[in-house]
């Protein structure tokens, strides 16, 4: 109780400092314009949809409305990562009460930007699960709120399938096709088959890269570096990596390499990055909390390793999803998302391997890869024209925290993976596979 009433007062303090990072951006064209649009709906001509997103998961409060053209007409963001710079992590209790501050505000924003009242809504939609269970409650309390004031149906809202589903808000994409969703929270590959219909391939089994990324930084000390001050970890890590060569990772080999899935796991070689530091900072004879001179050699080599995993992991997934047929034989796609898909080192390893493999790498623009209102707004738009959980009464309607077990709607990996592995490793062994991508890699260079 009393870390948690620092902490409340830390993040208090921070915010009167004026650390609060908001964005706003807003629909220029006159309301009118927006009213005038129509869309065609089972034969008969109507006003276009128009959906409020809510997104509170995990340490961003987000707002955006979307119209069901696609169209944003007001967006709202307030980012908490100042605070948790400064805190070394994100505290549960801050973040709860940094969304409780601002969330008003950013909906009172998005709203005021688009031109569009809560009256002239159609729906509202609010990221329920997964997440950290403080930061959804307060997400789902105000769309709640909302929803019972103005008379609104409700959307919940998987974040990691809006997550998924952003990319049809900038390019038209049909189902089926194949999704790497790699974050801070999660890691996952999932054939998206409809707006709710997805089947799982794989997943981390521990940790998630973005956590790796970011507690590789934070053992660095990143923050006290003054390129890095006010970037978050996997920002530091990509940055100094530009100026660092990969030093050699004897001893140690990729997690997975000899399991016939497509699951992730990362905790090893975190535990491998972390002996490598302890090994240089020896070496350097440095005392507690300095920063080693091979930082930047360090990024290079952590952001290296935390690729080359995702990259064959991803391979195997296409291999089975050829040949298995899963996706059309020809102008196949592969769909990165998330906050880790910013990271332009990855995407570029992702597009040598979709090259190789004859496959379209397609990606949301990098401010919609982390979180924010417009995927939480845009998917409300996917399940109002599917028709697909549109809540009238909200009453005893509760979130779900990453702790428990994410549930895919659709996904049926366990049994239908299992029963495909044979044919999977006769198609394609596991030499031949880091044949290849060792092959590819020695040729990859930034």
């Amino acid at each position: 109780m009393l870390l948690a009433q620092f902490f409340s007062r830390q993040a208090l303090l921070l915010r009167k400092a004026g650390r609060c990072c908001c964005r706003v951006e807003g629909h220029k064209s006159p309301l009118a314009a927006h009213r005038g649009k129509i869309s065609f709906h089972s034969g008969t001509w109507s006003l276009a949809r128009v959906v409020l997103g809510i997104e509170t998961s995990c340490d961003d409060t987000g707002a955006a409305v979307v119209d069901e053209t696609g169209q944003v007409l007001g967006e709202a963001l307030c980012s908490q990562k100042e605070v948790h710079l400064k805190t070394g992590g994100i505290v549960p209790t801050v973040a709860q009460q940094l969304h409780r501050e601002s969330i008003d505000g950013v909906v009172h924003d998005a709203l005021s930007a688009s031109g569009i009242s809560p009256e002239e809504l159609t729906a509202i939609a609010t990221t329920v699960k997964p997440g950290l269970g403080l930061s959804l409650k307060v997400g789902l309390a105000y769309g709640v709120k909302m929803v019972n004031q103005y008379k609104k149906p409700f959307i919940p809202i998987h974040h990691m399938e809006a997550h998924a589903l952003t990319i049809r808000l900038t390019n038209p994409v049909e189902f089926p096709f194949l999704v790497l969703l790699i974050s801070g929270g999660h890691c996952m590959l999932v054939v998206a088959r409809g707006v709710s219909d997805y089947l799982m391939l794989g997943q981390s089994l521990d940790e998630a890269p973005g956590d790796t990324l970011d507690k590789a930084a934070r053992r660095l000390y990143l923050v006290r570096h003054p390129e890095c001050s006010t970037m978050s970890g996997g920002q530091a890590i990509e940055h100094l990596a530009q100026h660092g060569s990969r030093l050699h990772t004897e001893g140690f080999n990729l997690p997975m390499a000899h399991y016939p899935d497509c699951n992730f796991s990362f905790s090893g070689m975190r535990a491998h990055i972390n002996r490598l530091i302890l090994q240089k900072e020896k070496e350097e004879g440095l005392q507690e909390d300095q920063l080693l001179c091979c930082a930047a050699d360090i990024a290079a080599t952590v952001q290296h390793l935390v690729t080359l995993h995702i990259v064959k992991r991803t391979h195997r997934a296409i291999l089975f999803c050829k040949k298995e047929g899963l996706l059309p034989p020809k102008n196949a796609s592969l769909v990165v998302s998330g906050g880790v898909a910013s990271n332009q080192y990855i995407r570029r390893a992702l597009r040598t391997l979709t090259d190789a493999t004859e496959f379209t790498l397609l990606c949301p623009p990098s401010r919609l890869c982390t979180d924010n209102g417009i995927m939480i707004a845009w998917n409300g738009i996917e399940r109002l024209r599917a028709g697909l959980e549109i809540l009238h009464t909200v009453e005893g309607f509760r979130y779900m925290t990453k702790s428990k077990k994410i549930h895919i709607a659709g996904s049926k990996y366990s049994m239908y993976f299992q029963l495909h592995q044979i044919r999977v490793i006769i198609f394609c062994s596991i030499d031949i596979i880091t044949a290849f991508i060792s092959k590819m890699f020695q040729y990859f260079i930034f």
